[in-house]
């Protein structure tokens, strides 16, 4: 009825190796098991393959201007201040530069629109879309949050870094910057070297006063913005050092993708990665042949 002995033993060894091989083959993939049996690449080689978009919030002086700058020099996005965006649209005389310096001209608020716009514009240079970007403090509110969404804006990764607010104060008064090559120091704690102190000036809006208002407005914002992008955020304590709250930073845009290329010579190259894993999976497949 089943046939001579040594063929039902042979139909269960490949039987046997196909059960084997189906178990191996997503270890072999660099895959692994999630809730609800489902399968995430554990190396992110299908992220790796396009450009990410990052945004990094913050309350003023949480460092995010620290961390922009490493961020940038491990991953080799486009670091995106709308502060930047806005003196190189009007030093380039652009339409929207020339459109927002007529507001700044005149003492008033450039629009959320014309921000938005701007900030647009540059998700779809060449640079951005080949690179991937970092939008550094932006956006600010719900209404820009969706703006930017609606114009096909994807984020992969919102980090936010948290600091009391009386450690932020007392960052903004000590805030020192200098004239001449726009480094910024602490009085107390990052002094300026002894021959460029005496030309360190303080921001005429890094006051007590003025901090506790700029507060209010992030705060008044902050709840809605983070809500807004909940699925991808990250919260990292920011009142460590620099390196430790970038040990936080880094682990959270690992989970969205591997780094380009660092200072020491990591590579992310995507396409040696997934020849790694095809290499990985031909060995299981040859170990079960018969």
């Amino acid at each position: 009825l089943f046939g001579p002995p040594s063929i039902i033993l042979y139909t269960m060894m490949r039987g046997l190796r196909l059960c084997v091989l189906l178990a191996l083959a997503p270890v072999a993939l660099g895959w692994a098991p999630m809730k609800r049996n489902t399968w995430a690449r554990t190396t992110n080689v299908l992220d790796a393959t396009k450009p990410i978009g990052i945004i990094l919030a913050g309350a003023p002086a949480s460092g995010k201007g620290t961390q922009c700058a490493k961020i940038v020099e491990d991953y080799g996005l486009v670091h995106l201040s709308t502060g930047d965006l806005l003196r190189a649209a009007v030093k380039a005389g652009t339409p929207l530069g020339v459109e927002a310096k007529g507001y700044m001209d005149s003492g008033k608020l450039v629009p959320d629109q014309l921000v938005i716009d701007l900030v647009v514009e540059s998700l779809k240079s060449d640079e951005c879309t080949t690179k991937g970007y970092l939008l550094d403090g932006f956006p600010r509110t719900l209404a820009q949050a969706e703006a930017l969404a609606s114009q096909g804006a994807v984020v992969d990764a919102f980090v936010s870094l948290e600091v009391p607010d009386g450690m932020l104060i007392e960052r903004v008064v000590g805030r020192r910057t200098d004239p001449e090559t726009g480094a910024i120091y602490h009085t107390t704690f990052d002094p300026p070297p002894a021959e460029v102190a005496e030309r360190c000036v303080q921001r005429s809006d890094d006051t007590e006063e003025k901090a506790k208002v700029r507060l209010e407005q992030f705060h008044s914002n902050v709840a809605a913005v983070s809500g807004f992008y909940e699925d991808v955020i990250t919260t990292i304590d920011g009142t460590g050092s620099k390196d430790s709250v970038y040990t936080g930073v880094r682990s959270a845009l690992d989970r969205a993708a591997p780094p380009a290329a660092s200072k020491s010579g990591a590579s992310s190259d995507p396409r040696s990665t997934s020849e790694d894993q095809m290499e990985r999976l031909a060995a299981v497949i040859e170990a079960m042949a018969p």
